[in-house]
């Protein structure tokens, strides 16, 4: 894509923080009736009267958890609000309100921030979620974007991570791995236009796997389904840190171990090729690689046959005791343990 060197470029000065918020935020529109005021007021007023409420904040900074090099600012807006929106649906929650804020350099004009708040605004009204307050400011450090879903749920709805038992199932949604890999294919792409800036990439055997990395969708869809099939998980969470850190995160704080079985975990056959291609193994992807945001989840087996023949979920796996471990049984049915190895983010590299 060649780059148009004449584009507009407002400074942000030119408005100022109040000005920057109202011209960023006109063309929101209130959805909810939860939403009594939204932004224009010291705060905003929700009444949600008798659900119980969810709340979860995210923080995305530059550099750590996107590049802007090959990240275009609408997907990473829309991505901002996503990975927030993940978290609601993994307490079988329903997504009603989120806040944005952001910190960025002056390396930014106006036409760039509002490339970003386009994305969040598309991601608002896919999802129907009000964009109700926030904040700007600036930073030294390049971008930061902090957003804060709200969700509401009844008592009798709400999922927890703590709920698993001994001979549960454990269910995943969609495919696993294929964020990490796109995100693979993307910083060879840079490494190689670093070496040779007229070199252009070409990304189409590769597309599934990109569009993981760069626009997720969170599995508003999963909440919906699971109350059709009367379906209440006893234990929930989205995956964002890898397949393995979940499951042990669920089996920690539920108490219970798990056989998580090789041969069952759901895979994109690009993310297959792409794994040959690079000489990786595949398994070694979908346990560790992270940024899915496919919910993971458990079930009594009594629930099995209302979700066996659902093309959106995959039984991987069950709980055990948990004197029994955490473990994966491989193709060969041997039995490894467990580890976390998902993506952390205050690792220095």
């Amino acid at each position: 894509m060649i780059e148009d060197k004449n584009q507009q470029r407002t400074d942000l000065g030119q408005l100022g923080e109040f000005g920057l918020i109202d011209h960023l935020t006109k063309h929101f529109e209130i959805k909810q009736e939860t939403t009594i005021k939204g932004i224009g007021d010291d705060a905003a007023v929700l009444d949600f009267k008798d659900s119980q409420v969810v709340i979860t904040t995210d923080l995305l900074v530059e550099g750590v958890h996107f590049d802007l090099s090959y990240m275009p600012l609408k997907h990473l807006g829309y991505k901002a609000v996503v990975v927030n929106l993940s978290d609601v649906f993994a307490m079988n929650a329903n997504a009603t309100q989120i806040t944005v804020s952001i910190a960025m350099s002056n390396r930014f004009p106006l036409e760039a921030i509002e490339e970003l708040y386009a994305g969040i605004e598309t991601a608002a009204k896919l999802y129907g979620v009000d964009v109700v307050g926030g904040d700007t400011t600036s930073s030294t450090k390049g971008l930061l974007i902090s957003v804060t879903a709200l969700g509401t749920v009844s008592k009798d709805d709400v999922v927890y991570r703590n709920g698993a038992k001994p001979n549960d199932l454990l269910v995943v949604t969609g495919d696993i791995g294929s964020a990490y890999m796109g995100l693979q294919v993307l910083e060879r792409e840079k490494e190689v236009f670093k070496v040779n800036p007229n070199s252009q990439p070409d990304l189409e055997p590769y597309t599934y796997i990109i569009e993981r990395q760069l626009k997720p969708e969170a599995r508003q869809d999963i909440v919906k389904l699971l109350k059709q099939l009367e379906v209440k998980p006893t234990a929930m969470i989205d995956i964002s840190d890898g397949l393995s850190s979940e499951i042990i995160h669920l089996c920690k704080q539920s108490k219970v171990g798990c056989d998580l079985y090789e041969n069952k975990i759901p895979l994109d056959p690009q993310l297959i090729s792409t794994c040959e291609e690079f000489d990786i193994d595949v398994t070694t992807i979908a346990l560790s690689g992270g940024e899915d945001y496919e919910l993971l989840f458990t079930i009594s087996q009594d629930d099995f046959p209302k979700i066996k023949a659902n093309p959106n979920l995959t039984v991987i796996g069950y709980m055990t005791e948990e004197s029994a471990g955490m473990h994966l049984v491989t193709r060969a049915d041997t039995k490894i343990p467990l580890k976390a190895q998902g993506w952390n983010a205050l690792n220095d590299e």
